[in-house]
């Protein structure tokens, strides 16, 4: 089984926390649909397309900015090159682009999954965030969306930001609620030194908020969605039985992905596992200049990345899986150091390594222990 991950970098205005590669020129659209349909097409038997594509991502940037005819160009080269199951197909949109004629056009094309970016109904955490839509505009999204023909879909919502408050944030979780959605991305703000938000944080000019009312935030979130039969299978992603995320699912449990666009990550793992990643420049991409390094990976890389991504999902990772297909063991000093967090309610151990709900809170640091006691 493979994926398909495809970067649209356009966007109308930076966020203020977004790290990913963007550009706000828009007019490059048509030119960048073409040069993506060559690139498409530049796989046509290649050994990336005998496998058969069981979910393709739209990703950004926005790719709500691109037309319903531009979408079209580039879903009609991905099936004339590749063999495409169609088990989910999924595209990020803005609520400011959304209405019902849109949203009917990305379904006759096939798109069978929306990702809708909310992030908050309140307007001075969308005015903090920099997001181009309203907290109307992203109530009538939410309206539009239920009364599509859309029945898998998610909604981004972040959490943790400064100033916000308890109430606030219940706000937001109760509005998002009552559209049922069967799909919910909670993230904890993330600072980045390179975006707007990381050099007002460097410059003194906002203080980020504390651990304690982060972890009361992510506390409230788990509380709320799982009320509504919302339950978390991974540290930021909610959802009722049947409808986690089938393209990210994979990506956790190392399955062969093709990135393609700039900035788009790959990797594809048959005879040796390889990554690479699209040079983050447009210019560059639609003069078809960029050609970008293979990293090949040992098998110990990848365990520990099996490790740092399996066991932030509600799965865990099973340990004889890392036997089998990494030829990984366990160290004495790991065992010890999950003994030990097992006596503190943060791990289960036995068959599969899960971390607990009070586990998952510092996820991050026990995997890094985890991983570097090896």
């Amino acid at each position: 089984m493979s994926g398909i991950y495809i970067h649209i970098p356009f966007c109308k205005q930076a966020c203020s926390y977004c790290d990913f590669y963007f550009v706000t020129r828009t007019s490059e659209r048509e030119h960048f649909v073409e040069r993506l349909v060559e690139d498409i097409k530049s796989y046509r038997d290649s050994r990336f397309a005998r496998e058969r594509v069981e979910t393709i991502y739209f990703g950004g940037g926005t790719p709500s900015l691109l037309e319903p005819a531009q979408l079209e160009q580039i879903m009609k080269a991905l099936y004339d090159v590749f063999d495409i199951g169609e088990q989910e197909i999924t595209l990020e949109m803005n609520p400011d682009d959304v209405s019902a004629p849109f949203l009917a056009d990305l379904k006759s094309l096939g798109i069978s999954r929306a990702s809708m970016g909310v992030q908050s109904f309140e307007p001075d955490l969308l005015e903090f965030m920099h997001r181009a839509h309203s907290s109307e505009e992203a109530l009538q999204c939410l309206e539009l969306l239920s009364a599509s023909d859309f029945n898998s879909f998610t909604v981004d919502l972040i959490y943790g930001n400064p100033g916000q408050s308890v109430e606030q944030l219940e706000r937001d979780v109760k509005k998002l609620l009552e559209f049922n959605p069967p799909h919910i991305s909670a993230y904890s703000l993330t600072i980045e030194p390179k975006t707007r938000l990381g050099k007002q944080v460097e410059l003194g000019r906002i203080a980020p908020p504390e651990d304690d009312k982060v972890a009361k935030h992510f506390d409230i979130i788990n509380q709320l969605f799982s009320s509504q039969g919302i339950e978390r299978y991974e540290v930021s992603n909610y959802s009722i039985p049947g409808k986690e995320a089938i393209h990210n699912s994979n990506y956790w449990e190392h399955e062969n992905y093709l990135g393609l666009g700039p900035g788009a990550h790959s990797f594809w793992w048959d005879d040796k596992a390889e990554r690479w990643e699209n040079e983050k420049d447009l210019r560059k991409y639609l003069r078809d200049e960029d050609h970008p390094e293979k990293e090949v990976l040992s098998l110990k890389q990848l365990a520990e990345e099996r490790l740092m991504m399996g066991l932030r999902t509600k799965k865990g990772v099973r340990v004889a899986e890392l036997s089998e297909q990494y030829d990984y063991e366990l160290s004495d000093r790991q065992l010890n150091y999950l003994e030990n967090r097992e006596q503190e309610g943060k791990v289960n151990v036995d068959e599969r390594i899960i971390l607990t709900d009070e586990g998952i809170k510092i996820a991050d640091a026990i995997i890094l222990d985890l991983v570097t006691l090896h």
